[in-house]
């Protein structure tokens, strides 16, 4: 497994984003999403994310207020891409852990660490607190393509 440094600019580290962050890296990937459902980036570094989840009713699964998980997997998912931040960026596969309920009110901050790098390939570390409680902790397996993923030709399986 061959690694690859990426090194950050000067540019990079000095251009101003409309996203805060902390870095002053500037987000080029999932510029659409939906923040109040998905998370606001609150941090960004070279391989590195840390964004923020507020938990809102709409994301009640039942009545006593427990928040569906795939909201929190969203924002991780989020998190994970923008640690890569490079537009082509695709998720192709997750291994992930629920390890305590969230409810609605709760502030979950998930941070994103690029753990290897190999030619297209990249492995992200995602772990999310609320508080002092580990609530989520996966690994996303992700490639990065040469143009946007809808723009591919993809075989279609014959019948």
């Amino acid at each position: 497994m061959a690694k690859e440094k990426e090194t950050e600019t000067d540019s990079d580290a000095e251009r101003a984003d409309s996203n805060g962050t902390k870095e002053g890296r500037e987000l080029r990937t999932h510029r659409q999403i939906n923040h109040e459902l998905c998370g606001e980036l609150v941090e960004l570094k070279n391989g590195y994310a840390k964004v923020k989840l507020a938990t809102t009713h709409e994301m009640a699964a039942d009545e006593k207020g427990l928040v569906h998980g795939g909201f929190v997997f969203s924002a991780a998912d989020f998190a994970a891409m923008a640690a890569v931040n490079h537009p082509n960026v695709v998720l192709v596969s997750s291994e992930c852990r629920f390890l305590s309920p969230v409810k609605v009110g709760d502030i979950v901050m998930l941070e994103a660490k690029e753990l290897y790098k190999e030619t297209r390939k990249r492995k992200i570390h995602v772990v999310g607190y609320f508080e002092e409680i580990k609530v989520f902790e996966g690994d996303f397996m992700t490639v990065v393509l040469e143009r946007h993923v809808l723009d591919l030709k993809l075989l279609k399986e014959e019948e």
